[in-house]
């Protein structure tokens, strides 16, 4: 799947679109205990990725603004204060779901 290929989510109106980002943002400032090793072995994105993708779509600020925008704080207050060692299998789990994120 291309996952930047038009589909119905094209759409979706901006203003409903934009308030579930918020939303999703929000939800993963407040569920900090969700590690973003874990969400990339999971799911293959993560807060930083949505701080990309943030980039990508416009956003006129550098990769540490995008990133304390979608993390609620300076990336090396994250760090200090939420961010956990990753494990080997944690590192493994993210390699190959990450692996699924690219189109060939």
């Amino acid at each position: 799947m291309d996952t930047n290929a038009p589909d119905q989510l094209d759409n979706l109106d901006d203003a409903v679109a934009a308030a579930a980002f918020r939303r999703l943002v929000r939800h993963l400032q407040h569920r900090h205990d969700a590690q973003n090793i874990e969400l990339m072995g999971l799911s293959g994105f993560c807060r930083n990725c949505l701080a990309d993708w943030i980039r990508d779509a416009g956003f006129d600020g550098d990769k540490a603004a995008a990133r304390e925008l979608i993390h609620g704080m300076p990336m090396d207050e994250w760090k200090a204060t939420r961010q956990s060692p990753a494990t080997e299998e944690q590192l493994a789990a993210m390699q190959a779901s990450v692996a699924k994120n690219r189109v060939d």
